[in-house]
């Protein structure tokens, strides 16, 4: 993040809204740091670089607007390549797969994905190949986006007030974020797993 900061003072709003639009919507950019730029936006807005209402309004404008490109992808160029024979690298079983999935924890996952880096990138094509429900998507996808850049934000500028040299404990504090908000997901996946061993005898 120490690096980050003074980018993120160059490039300005329009730079923050298209890092986290291409972060959230567009899969080259994968390994965009989401996670660090809303923190460090945090940091920044408490020394007065930002206004913290203002950015946190256009982080979250620009992840609804990334999920929406990456669902439309999905929907519309995604099934072209998954549909197609198989090979290698494309089955048509692994998209079958995933509408299952997108069918019982589609919205969960689109709300939660959001913190975690390099899923929430994937999440919104993999949910348009998947044919999820557009409204459902459209809907959790804004709420989820907006918890995103608020608790992320806000926990920046909270700690950037309380905690000195606040940028050493930022993994750790992005990796508690990311376990907590999945941990609904694993029990759920370990409970059903449980139940069918129980079902088949196991």
């Amino acid at each position: 993040m120490i690096h980050l900061i003074p980018l993120i003072k160059i490039i300005g709003y329009a730079g923050i809204f298209g890092i986290i639009f291409c972060e959230t919507g567009m899969l080259f950019a994968f390994f965009f740091p989401g996670d660090t730029l809303l923190f460090s936006v945090g940091v920044l807005a408490y020394e007065g670089y930002f206004n913290l209402p203002f950015a946190v309004g256009l982080l979250s404008l620009a992840a609804i607007c990334g999920g929406l490109f990456g669902y439309w992808v999905g929907d519309t160029i995604g099934h072209r390549i998954f549909t197609r024979e198989d090979s290698l690298f494309f089955k048509k079983s692994h998209v079958a797969r995933a509408e299952r999935f997108f069918h019982t924890y589609g919205n969960i996952t689109v709300f939660l994905a959001r913190y975690v880096p390099v899923v929430r990138t994937f999440i919104p094509t993999i949910a348009g190949v998947a044919r999820m429900k557009y409204r459902n998507f459209f809907v959790y996808n804004i709420i989820g986006a907006i918890a995103w850049c608020t608790v992320i934000t806000f926990l920046g500028y909270y700690l950037g007030k309380k905690v000195p040299n606040i940028d050493t404990y930022l993994l750790p504090i992005i990796g508690i974020v990311c376990l907590v908000s999945f941990s609904p997901i694993v029990f759920e996946f370990f409970n059903k797993k449980r139940r069918q061993n129980k079902n088949f005898g196991v």
